[in-house]
């Protein structure tokens, strides 16, 4: 039985590299319950040239879970941009406190948009711990960014981050955007 689904790993792996993005994105889905053999295949997958295979590879990791969250890890420490962002999305996906640290340290990531989804799934998480990191992330370069955070620490509530939002809040001058969102944190924490 197991040499049977070992084959079909394999000839799943194999349709990772088809000219035909629905077959990559349905060969990414199906290898979501293959186990560890499958990470390192859906990690390069993370690369995709297209989104929608890039997605389903970092939901199928989160679907692994446990196993990946090393690989997961590791890429998130790595060059590319596309891997970091979907590496991120299914870090957040396998929702394990042994991720928040990782999360946090992405909140320093030289692309932008790294941090921006580090920012929003540590919301997603409730993570309490992400709370100072995510302060001090209200002063990044990037409005999205700075949105997103905001918008975060509304998600994870804590009181602590009130005084800073109301801050960032007056310091934003012309970002109604960031100020709508800040406004509505600042309700959550009310």
């Amino acid at each position: 039985m197991d040499e049977i689904k070992s084959n079909e790993n394999e000839s799943l792996i194999e349709k990772l590299q088809d000219s035909d993005p629905d077959v990559r994105k349905d060969a990414a889905e199906k290898l979501g319950n293959s186990g560890p053999d499958a990470v390192e295949p859906l990690i390069k997958a993370l690369d995709d040239s297209n989104p929608d295979v890039r997605f389903q590879a970092s939901k199928s990791l989160a679907e692994i879970g446990d196993p990946a969250v090393e690989s997961l890890v590791k890429a998130l420490k790595g060059e590319e941009g596309n891997i970091k962002r979907y590496a991120t999305f299914a870090l957040k996906n396998i929702g394990d406190e042994n991720v928040v640290e990782h999360l946090i340290e992405a909140l320093n990531d030289d692309d932008w948009s790294v941090r921006k989804t580090s920012a929003k799934s540590l919301g997603e998480m409730e993570s309490k711990d992400a709370v100072d990191a995510l302060i001090e992330a209200l002063k990044d370069e990037d409005w999205g960014v700075r949105t997103a955070v905001a918008k975060a620490l509304g998600d994870i509530g804590n009181e602590k981050a009130i005084d800073p939002l109301k801050k960032a809040r007056r310091a934003a001058k012309g970002d109604k955007e960031f100020k709508k969102v800040a406004t509505k944190s600042l309700k959550k924490m009310a």
